[in-house]
């Protein structure tokens, strides 16, 4: 008696299309028994794979710290170059004699230039080497940190920030995709993402209380915050050259660049951020003819960029397309949208509200104790130090328990603590003692941070390819930029709003409630995104990496002890290179093609 047993894979609830699942494989029915073999497709996944699992268990614990703390270091270093700068920004306006309109683009410069390049170097760090872009950018990075400590005219340093700003965007998706192809799924990897992701609200921390000591007590004032973090990126360069790992070849055969698809994304993007930082600024704020040109003109080109992309997937997946020097493969393929039936896209709707939510409240918070309650610098920073305690202790918590505690959790809760953080300043009384409103404000707003930052880089990890990681990476990290651009951008119009209509004898503490409400608005919707696409998926972390097969190694059943009902199911947790969130074979359906070739995937085994 002859049956066919057919199965797909559901990763929780999550059928993985045939595309997205890597390495492939077929089953060839020998004599006596079925062998898994690797299908020519996937043979230089399973060989870069079997190369990283070895480095892995060649490179030693020791090493693998290195580069956590290699790599977390310089997640550190990038935050703290906003936030220490930030907290300077009196003493810069002092020395250099600006005036208020003026000071903006130093801040500003730095953001706009990493995070409309994180596409592009996610793209070269996939292509040409992660440790190459990692080494390349520390280096752009430190050379342009020591320089902003030297200019006198504001517009000089200005342009150094945005010249800053390109190291980071080389440094931040290379990171991700050292991690992800250095850490098979496991805990380990669960612990190198989660402390990754500690090294945000840590950099926050530091570079507030760093900035604000060194300009306060130190001769070169605000300059010596860029003498120690050039220093620091330095070293960062350097443990980066000891202990990565060298880059593996690329697994796509065509490996150029779409340059005109940088030049779309990239532009657009900086008109749209350029006009969210200007709009309330400009002689008729938002009815300033620039301004909602370039508004226009960017969003076209971010719409002409997403019509490229979907043209040269189309070519580049039609066998029968004409291949032309034109046509290369896309930067980004729109298809990754669509991975875990939609989920990926969900994940990055909830970075991009989360982030809203928490810088919204993180910038609204210290103009409320500066500008409102008339505390100092160094006063305003030992008032949010619960962030960086919490902050500490909730990435520990994902570190150790992604592999036991469903991601609906994670993302859900860390959602809605930011958007409590939100709540608890929109309806805060200014007369009440810090231990009522402030303080559990500052603790719980960080969850959504870090819990979203850490399982959503986990999630998209798991769903990329290998020749994606740093792309997916970047992918996630253009939504949090975007999303603080656009959360502060909003309750800055929101505050400006409720301002114009308080008298200027009366309190204006609506005015901060108000933005705040905004903020908690985007909280809400971060969660209930969770909620609503993350029911039912499951853990997103691993709790002991999958044996690796090399690319001509076979796994016989009869050897293996498996029965032939349970091959497809098996075959998945030996070879698969980024295993889903969690496995069910169903049998009875039809599983799509994932050899070519071959119109029969799963062979009739006889009883």
């Amino acid at each position: 008696m002859s049956q066919v047993h057919d199965a797909e894979i559901v990763c929780g609830g999550i059928e993985t299309p045939a595309e997205e699942r890597s390495p492939r494989y077929s089953i060839e029915k020998g004599d006596r028994n079925s062998t898994i073999i690797a299908s020519s497709d996937s043979q230089s996944a399973l060989s870069n794979m079997s190369t990283s699992k070895a480095s892995t268990s060649e490179r030693g614990v020791l090493n693998s710290c290195i580069i956590v703390m290699t790599v977390t270091s310089l997640m550190i270093i990038n935050t703290a170059n906003s936030t220490s700068i930030s907290i300077a920004l009196p003493t810069i306006q002092r020395e250099l004699h600006l005036q208020p309109a003026q000071i903006q683009w130093i801040v500003s410069a730095y953001p706009l230039s990493s995070g409309c390049l994180f596409l592009v170097f996610g793209r070269l760090a996939d292509v040409y080497g992660r440790k190459k872009l990692f080494t390349i950018g520390t280096l752009i990075l430190a050379i342009f940190t020591l320089a902003c400590a030297f200019p006198n005219k504001v517009l000089t340093l200005d342009i150094l920030r945005g010249l800053q700003g390109i190291g980071a965007a080389a440094t931040i998706p290379a990171s991700l995709g050292i991690l992800a192809t250095a850490f098979p799924p496991s805990r380990a990897r669960s612990l190198a993402f989660a402390t990754f992701a500690a090294g945000a609200p840590i950099g926050a921390v530091i570079g507030t209380a760093l900035g604000g000591v060194l300009t306060e007590f130190t001769e070169k004032t605000w300059r010596s915050s860029f003498y120690l973090f050039s220093g620091l990126t330095f070293l960062c360069c350097l443990g980066g050259l000891v202990s990565i790992d060298r880059d593996l070849p690329s697994e796509e055969k065509d490996r150029r660049i779409d340059w005109a698809g940088a030049f779309l994304v990239t532009a657009g993007l900086v008109l749209v951020v350029f006009v969210l930082s200007q709009g309330e600024i400009a002689p008729d704020k938002w009815a300033t003819p620039y301004i909602i040109v370039l508004l226009i003109l960017g969003v076209c080109l971010i719409g002409v960029f997403l019509y490229w992309q979907h043209l040269l997937e189309t070519i580049q997946n039609d066998p029968e397309a004409i291949r032309s020097r034109l046509f290369p493969p896309p930067l980004m393929k729109l298809t990754i949208w669509t991975r875990a039936n939609g989920r990926f896209a969900a994940m990055m709707g909830i970075a991009f509200t989360n982030w809203c939510a928490f810088l919204a409240w993180t910038y609204w918070v210290q103009l409320y104790y500066q500008n409102y309650m008339g505390y100092s610098a160094m006063q305003t920073v030992v008032r949010l130090m619960p962030m960086f305690i919490s902050g500490m202790l909730c990435n520990l918590f994902v570190g150790f328990m992604a592999a036991h505690v469903p991601i609906i959790f994670l993302v859900g809760v860390g959602a809605f603590a930011t958007a409590t953080a939100c709540l608890l300043f929109a309806v805060i009384i200014p007369k009440t003692t810090y231990w009522a409103f402030a303080f559990n404000a500052s603790y719980i707003s960080v969850f959504g941070a870090d819990f979203v930052f850490s399982s959503g880089t986990l999630f998209i990890a798991k769903f990329a390819l290998p020749h994606e990681q740093s792309v997916a990476g970047a992918l996630f990290n253009t939504m949090t930029q975007l999303g603080t651009a656009v959360g502060v951008t909003v309750t800055t119009v929101v505050f400006n709003r409720v301002s114009e209509r308080i008298p200027s004898n009366e309190d204006n503490i609506r005015a901060y409630h108000a933005a705040q409400w905004t903020a908690f608005t985007f909280g809400i919707i971060a969660t209930l995104l969770g909620l609503i696409f993350f029911r039912g998926v499951g853990v997103v972390g691993t709790k002991t990496p999958p044996k690796a097969q090399g690319p001509s190694d076979s796994i016989s059943a009869h050897e293996k002890g498996v029965s032939n009902s349970e091959l497809p199911e098996k075959a998945v947790d030996e070879i698969m290179t980024t295993p889903a969130v969690t496995r069910t074979p169903t049998i009875g359906r039809q599983l799509p093609p994932w050899t070519t070739g071959s119109s029969e995937h799963f062979p009739s085994q006889t009883s």
